[in-house]
């Protein structure tokens, strides 16, 4: 069974992006994949912000993407571009940290104005990062997320487009796994 990480960039607490982030670990769940998130405001800022990559917390983090087959990357979009946090998490990452991995983008934000924050600013990095495929990212408005005391929400029609790729995701996954099984035989 594939291992998914959902990597969020989000410095905030109660973020949108964690919300579309946790609707897209459910949806994997749920399609039979083993999944984990986590979130890069939890690493130690100190050590984060150093690069120290020997400390237990950042290298269990840098272990847990290494260890993962397909990663999902959710960051909300600051100043048109994904956050500083994210950054800096992704820069202590190996030259070839996703190498042969299946990753999906997201981004959440304000304004329509962002939307192609994914392909010029961050898909850049995750290829440079040796990603085997980046999948069609989605951007998901601000204005559709709705948070509250338990799970949030997302408008249904923003739900339906996150969901088409995530199941594009999946079938990548899928079709990548079974390319690697008929390699080894």
């Amino acid at each position: 069974m594939p291992r998914l990480l959902a990597l969020t960039g989000s410095p905030s607490i109660h973020s949108r992006t964690t919300v579309v982030a946790d609707h897209v670990l459910r949806r994997l769940s749920h399609a039979g994949f083993e999944t984990a998130h986590l979130a890069v405001r939890d690493l130690p800022a100190a050590d984060l912000l150093s690069a120290r990559r020997g400390e237990p917390e950042i290298r269990r983090a840098v272990e847990a993407v290494a260890a993962a087959d397909g990663v999902v990357i959710a960051t909300p979009i600051y100043k048109a571009s994904y956050t500083g946090l994210l950054k800096a998490f992704l820069d202590l990452l190996p030259q070839d940290g996703l190498a042969g991995k299946t990753v999906l983008p997201i981004a959440t934000g304000g304004s329509l104005a962002h939307v192609l924050t994914i392909d010029y600013a961050l898909r850049p990095v995750l290829a440079a990062l040796g990603a085997r495929h980046v999948t069609a990212g989605r951007f998901v408005l601000d204005s559709s997320v709705e948070r509250g005391d338990g799970p949030g929400r997302l408008r249904p029609e923003a739900e339906l487009d996150l969901f088409q790729a995530v199941d594009e995701f999946a079938e990548a996954l899928r079709a990548g796994a079974a390319a690697l099984t008929a390699t080894a035989l």
